[in-house]
């Protein structure tokens, strides 16, 4: 089952949004919490992030200031040359890559900062967290792009119908 829902998520998941919707808006958030950390590591063991690297081809992170400071230093740069010549400011006021995929995104998918990787980079797709749910236009914006957040979106709303 799992191996069919991964072969078509990316057709699926734009034909299931409002169905994704209902779901983020009804869900119990404790049972979904519950469910969340199993999930989580069954699409991690399903996935490879690196044939796949479409959140740091088509979207960026956020980089917060502790993320500036840091990656600065491991880069030896000053933060004000790191934001120059790497960062803007989006709309809502973030610090964001100026361009995508990101800078720091090679050829093969591995990423060149990774140890040093901006918070949100670490904590992406967010399935073994309350974001899920708390930030529903996040998820699924995330699922049009993440053939993880799908999954376990796709699980657990399967969970839900089995009750």
């Amino acid at each position: 089952m799992a191996k069919d829902i991964l072969q078509i998520w990316e057709k699926k998941s734009g034909e299931r949004q409002k169905l994704y919707r209902q779901f983020l808006q009804k869900a119990d958030k404790n049972t979904v919490l519950k469910q969340l950390p199993d999930l989580h590591e069954e699409a991690f063991a399903k996935v490879d992030c690196l044939q796949c690297a479409n959140c740091c081809k088509n979207y960026s992170p956020r980089f917060k200031t502790p993320d500036v400071k840091r990656i600065a230093r491991h880069l030896r740069m000053r933060e004000s040359v790191f934001i120059e010549t790497y960062l803007k400011v989006d709309e809502d006021g973030d610090f964001v890559v100026k361009s995508a995929p990101c800078p720091f995104l090679g050829a093969d998918n591995y990423c060149s900062i990774y140890d040093q990787r901006p918070s949100d980079c670490h904590r992406f797709p967010y399935t073994d967290e309350d974001v899920i749910i708390k930030r529903k236009e996040l998820t699924l914006k995330n699922t049009t792009f993440c053939p993880i957040t799908y999954y376990v979106i796709e699980k657990l709303m399967e969970a839900e119908k089995g009750k």
